[in-house]
């Protein structure tokens, strides 16, 4: 049966069933790896932003796109508001719309929220599939399968992508690899269908991410690159003449976008690759053209040099001076600084997932990937192709941008296993390929042979690597990423298993307890949780627009408790919400994120607040007894430490905060304009009611004070009683008629009948 495989099928045939099967596999493994949060708790919506998102889905799914683009939602950011269609990248939430719309279409109904939670996961699946064609471009198919199989469990993405993450990068990533696939198809074959189709995918990723920036950024450092490597060519000329006008047109559609990409310096290195690309192209056409005529082409490219080069600087210069061209954003300078954000823009340096990346992280979200990259990114150099060298620049942008923000780890995972991938593929194609003799074929040199031992010790070890590698992505999963931060866990003494739900429990506290338009401060990390579970309007939340009212939060946390409520009272705050871990050991409580809040304040409020106010004379920040003044009387810590020191904790003395392991200074913690309206079972959520101010100076009299002014009322003289009138008139009936006389006259009369 020769040229088949078991006299079934050819070769050909069961190459693409074991490739189909595989990748099926491979995307199945995705998938389930996923899930452990939905197993382990339930389904459930994960950490802060995907709550927003959650919301803003329902909406959409509830009232249709129109009314969802226009959007205006009273329940952030009090009093100011928030335009919501032209705030958000709105592909997140229309992709969760159209698959929830196409089940019911199908007659498989499913509830929205199920849709947002197992959305990351599906795109997980999708993600495996273009891996495995991108990695199929730059060398084969079989290193395109293990690059799919690593991709399926790799920690640095699926951090982002467990069930439950409803989050942009729960299809960013896809969106990503998905628009890279597509320009490298259009660099090789220079066709416009496949730019135009990359246009279409750089549109969907625009719609979904604000990272879309990178992309619009890397792709012309490629075409600069094949300009300086003598490599431009039609093809190249082709491809990203389409892919950026059609991209910037679509891209515009976008309300949050709108005509950035002709103003702002994030997009201005695309639009002058392109004039560059136009120039080129023109100089490549004269040269055709004049050459017999060298001198005067020479002549007229320098005079076109010249011209081009003095019209881009003074255009661009006019543009900056009259404010046409926009600055780079803060976090954008923060990528080019690790240190910029820290020093000029807290609010940025505070968000944990904004730090840089310690060499931990890196081994715990690559594993042995880390190792294996650098060797797959040499067997790209090896061969040098234009597609390649895209995957070159990729590769070392992204391990610069990692390093620099601990959240775009998830830009590296993938060049990652790209490069991983080829290199166990060329490994194991150049040891195992030949292992089997071949009848009549030439034997290699002897320094060329390898000895069966060294094939099987070899192919042992590769195992052994990617079993490990297995290992510690399953384990990572299930510990690290599969815990939503809504639904916290423990062990009991007896190593049963405990389920903390105070999030849950305070927030729906809040949706029953309080009226419908109660104002609730907090601080920013919460603000998306309470208008999405407690149904409340926030103050502040996690869009982080408006530096100056977080900082106006941050301001009333640091102040006393007097001039906190003025600030409350002129913010209409009902209630102020706190986290605390004091009680069981909560390390993400608001007293460890204080500092920022003070920061944060002191940059809009630098009369009124002073960072070092807060620390010892040592410069140490304590909440025990060396407590500063100015901490000890600050609402953050009034309101956390109230009642606290009547508290036994786990045997210790009262007071006894384990999240910082120390007794707390001020165990008499007094409330004046604040009252405690809930605490959480485990003390993780504490809530207080503003009270409201009192007319006028309440005046406290002694005992005697108060018989003396009882009696004066009881036994005053008539017209000093309360609610009498001086010179009433009244009725008098003497005999038959009537007659009207004073009340004063009547008594008087009254008198002198009865003398």
């Amino acid at each position: 049966m020769g040229g088949k495989v078991f006299g079934l099928m050819s070769h050909d045939k069961a190459e693409t069933l074991i490739t189909a099967s595989v990748l099926a596999l491979a995307c199945l493994l995705a998938f389930a790896s996923r899930l452990f949060a939905v197993i382990r708790y339930e389904s459930v919506i994960h950490e802060f932003d995907p709550y927003f998102n959650y919301r803003t889905t329902q909406h959409l799914v509830e009232k249709g796109f129109y009314d969802f683009h226009n959007w205006f939602d009273d329940r952030a950011w009090y009093p100011l508001g928030r335009i919501i269609g032209g705030t958000i990248y709105p592909g997140l939430m229309v992709t969760a719309s159209f698959i929830f719309n196409l089940m019911n279409y199908i007659h498989v109904p499913m509830d929205i929220r199920n849709v947002c939670v197992f959305l990351a996961p599906l795109f997980s699946s999708f993600t495996t599939i273009i891996t495995y064609l991108i990695t199929k471009e730059l060398k084969d198919g079989r290193a395109g399968l293990v690059a799919a199989c690593l991709i399926a469990i790799v920690p640095g993405y699926i951090s982002r992508s467990v069930a439950g993450s409803y989050d942009n990068e729960a299809i960013a990533i896809f969106c990503m690899i998905n628009t890279y696939y597509f320009w490298i198809k259009a660099v090789k074959t220079g066709s416009l269908c496949w730019s135009a189709v990359c246009a279409v995918a750089y549109f969907y990723m625009v719609s979904s991410w604000g990272g879309y920036v990178f992309l619009i950024n890397l792709i012309p450092l490629h075409v600069l690159a094949l300009m300086a490597m003598g490599r431009f060519n039609h093809r190249i000329y082709v491809a990203f003449s389409a892919v950026y006008v059609l991209g910037t047109l679509l891209s515009m559609q976008i309300s949050f976008v709108g005509f950035q990409p002709t103003y702002s310096s994030e997009h201005m290195a695309a639009l002058g690759t392109f004039g560059l690309c136009q120039i080129h192209a023109l100089v490549n056409w004269l040269d055709a053209k004049m050459q017999d005529r060298k001198q005067e082409y020479d002549t007229l490219i320098r005079a076109l040099v010249t011209a081009t080069v003095g019209i881009l600087v003074a255009t661009v210069g006019v543009a900056t001076a009259l404010g046409k061209i926009a600055p780079w954003t803060g976090r954008f300078y923060s990528m080019l600084d690790p240190t910029y954000a820290k020093n000029h823009i807290p609010i940025i340096a505070s968000v944990s997932e904004h730090q840089p990346t310690t060499w931990v992280s890196f081994f715990n979200d690559l594993h042995v990937l880390s190792s294996l990259f650098p060797a797959g990114l040499w067997f790209v150099f090896h061969r040098l192709t234009n597609e390649r060298v895209f995957i070159v620049l990729y590769a070392v942008s992204a391990v610069y941008f990692a390093g620099v923000m601990v959240r775009l780890m998830l830009t590296l995972a993938p060049i990652v296993v790209v490069c991983a991938s080829i290199c166990i593929s060329h490994v194991l194609d150049s040891f195992l390929d030949n292992a089997e003799p071949v009848p009549d074929a030439p034997k290699p040199p002897k320094r060329e042979r390898n000895s069966p031992e060294t094939h099987g010790f070899l192919l042992a070890m590769v195992i052994v690597l990617l079993s490990l590698y297995t290992i510690h992505c399953v384990y990572t999963t299930q510990t690290a990423y599969s815990s939503p931060s809504v639904v916290l866990s423990t062990y009991n003494n007896d190593g049963s298993k405990a389920i903390i739900d105070d999030f849950r429990e305070a927030y729906f506290w809040l949706w029953q307890n309080t009226k419908p338009d109660s104002r609730v401060m907090s601080w920013w990390d919460y603000g998306y949780q309470i208008a999405g579970m407690g149904n409340r309007t926030t103050l502040v939340d996690n869009n982080t627009w408006n530096n100056s009212h977080i900082a106006m939060v941050g301001m009333a946390m640091s102040s006393n408790e007097t001039r906190a409520y003025e600030i409350m009272r002129s913010l209409d705050v009902d209630y102020v919400l706190v986290i605390f871990g004091g009680l069981i050991g909560y390390s993400g409580d608001d007293i460890n994120k204080f500092l920022w809040m003070v920061r944060i304040g002191e940059g809009e409020h630098p009369d009124e607040i002073h960072e070092p106010d807060y620390f010892t004379p040592n410069g140490e920040y304590r909440i025990d007894s060396a407590v500063s003044d100015r901490m000890k009387n600050c609402l953050m810590y009034k309101l956390s430490y109230y009642r606290f020191g009547e508290v036994l904790s786990y045997g210790r003395e009262p007071g006894y905060d384990r999240t910082r392991n120390a007794v707390i200074g001020e165990k008499n913690v007094q409330l004046t304009h604040l009252e405690e309206a809930y605490t959480s079972e485990n003390w993780l959520v504490r809530i207080y009611r503003v009270l409201p101010p009192v007319n006028r100076k309440q005046v406290l009299l002694s005992e005697k004070e108060k018989q003396i002014e009882q009696a004066r009322r009881n036994t005053g003289p008539i017209g000093a009683r309360k609610g009498t009138i001086k010179d009433k008139l009244v009725v008098q009936k003497p005999g038959s008629h009537k007659s009207i006389i004073s009340e004063r006259d009547y008594e008087r009369k009254r008198g002198k009948t009865s003398g």
